[in-house]
């Protein structure tokens, strides 16, 4: 790790403490004591069976946003408490929730499942504007359901040719943080631009063609960078091999499950774990693949280049990743500074944390200081939800690239370097986990309950002062 890459580090820590002390002050958090029981105006009255659905389609939402199990089943435990039912029962997994409404009549009941297609970023920033709408206004549940689909049916912001361009810079942003050469990046371009083609094409989330489509990317994309590999160009394969597969790398998929698993869900954090391993098989076997077919060593997966553009290209890399992100998965155009930010931050304390505790503590570090950093800006008035800011840093943790390469060691020839490169996967996840775990914590500390929503503490703001 170079002096200028940990100075850099350092500035940019400090530089996003004082503007996020400075947005602090122009808008200030109120300190509560207790429980905030008794402060909201009672909901509308409504059937239980409309309170029952509105919960569900709720639910189902939350969880396709990448919201953990326990996150979910507290705001539906608040929401149904908020409708008058204190004794409401909820369950919820990583594909299915269950939410039950006793009352004088008969139980209200219902099942869903979930998780089986994702939302883009500014939908989710619309379903947790619902989810603070739910929890601080007298909204229907039948109103507010509605929303629910009609946020579900919504277009996105971009067309598809501006999302396949977002893809492209997504994996030249990826390249630059992972010390690409020029001809690197630009063989990384061409192969992220045919992959987010085929990524935003197909029948549904569930289709044969969704399945299979990691495989069949891998594969075509390992193939081309090891024949060009066997061509002489210098080139290396680690950096253009990883890149345009960004996209499918299951990092927040896999800390999701370790997080779950380290707060007591253990269906659904085994389940996540079990997804995120198939999805770097399926990765694996694409690289194996087309590696055995062009002759090329499986090894060649870790020629990791050496910052050939200089310490500053991964800092501008962060940038540019970033602005791919917004751009593909369509975040609202006002979050980008603040996804900007969380994702610097995250990097910094990645510097840092490799410079001073090692490679694998530096993602914990990382993860210590942007979850606190992504709360703090959910609380700003023009920042996106915690998940919209959050979910990019964990991209760009990238420890989904860690097991890729591990996997692709151990089905190869390399066993033993790949069982090593696994463990080192999954101690990576573990950090991360638990940087997530602290960073929650002094969140917390420092904004209120992390379920407690910016417009929430508008609403209690409002109170206070009508009081006064």
């Amino acid at each position: 790790m170079s002096l200028p890459s940990a100075l850099l580090a350092l500035l940019v820590l400090i530089a996003a403490a004082i503007l996020l002390l400075r947005a602090a002050r122009r808008r200030p958090v109120l300190e509560h004591s207790g429980s905030t029981t008794g402060v909201y105006k009672p909901a509308v009255s409504s059937s239980r069976a409309d309170t029952t659905g509105f919960m569900v389609a709720l639910g189902e939402a939350m969880i396709d946003a990448g919201d953990p199990v326990t996150d979910v089943a507290t705001t539906l435990e608040r929401v149904a408490h908020r409708s008058g039912i204190p004794d409401a029962e909820v369950v919820v997994f990583a594909t299915a929730l269950i939410v039950s409404l006793p009352g004088t009549g008969p139980v209200s009941t219902a099942v869903a499942s979930a998780g089986a297609r994702g939302l883009r970023l500014d939908q989710i920033d619309d379903v947790f504007d619902v989810v603070d709408d739910a929890l601080t206004t007298d909204i229907a549940p039948e109103v507010a359901t509605d929303r629910l689909h009609t946020i579900r049916r919504a277009p996105p912001p971009w067309g598809i040719a501006a999302r396949i361009a977002g893809y492209i810079v997504m994996s030249v942003g990826l390249s630059l943080i992972l010390g690409a050469s020029l001809p690197e990046i630009a063989l990384a371009a061409l192969l992220g631009a045919i992959v987010g083609a085929l990524q935003l094409t197909g029948d549904g989330p569930t289709s044969t063609y969704r399945t299979v489509l990691p495989l069949v990317c891998a594969f075509g994309v390992s193939t081309t960078v090891f024949l060009l590999a066997r061509t002489g160009w210098d080139v290396g394969v680690f950096a253009p091999l990883i890149a345009p597969l960004v996209g499918f790398l299951p990092g927040a998929l896999l800390t999701t499950g370790v997080l779950e698993l380290a707060t007591g869900q253990m269906i659904s954090g085994a389940g996540r774990l079990a997804a995120g391993t198939m999805r770097l098989v399926l990765l694996a076997v694409g690289i194996v693949a087309a590696a055995q077919l062009v002759g090329v060593p499986t090894r060649s997966v870790t020629d990791v280049a050496t910052q050939p553009l200089g310490p500053w290209a991964p800092w501008i890399g962060v940038a540019v990743f970033g602005i791919g992100v917004v751009v593909h998965r369509c975040a609202r155009p006002r979050a980008t500074p603040w996804i900007l930010l969380v994702l610097y931050v995250a990097y910094a304390g990645q510097v840092l944390g490799g410079l001073f505790l090692g490679g694998v503590l530096s993602a914990f570090t990382g993860a210590v200081l942007m979850t606190p950093v992504a709360m703090l800006v959910a609380r700003h008035r023009s920042g996106p939800t915690t998940l919209v800011s959050f979910l990019p840093a964990f991209w760009l943790l990238v420890p989904g690239a860690l097991g890729l390469v591990g996997v692709a060691k151990y089905i190869g020839d390399e066993r033993v370097y790949g069982a090593a490169s696994l463990i080192t996967a999954g101690e990576t996840m573990v950090a991360i986990a638990l940087g997530v775990l602290i960073g929650s914590s002094l969140g917390a500390a420092i904004t209120g309950p992390r379920t407690r929503s910016r417009r929430e503490d508008d609403h209690l703001l409002a109170v206070d002062a009508a009081d006064e």
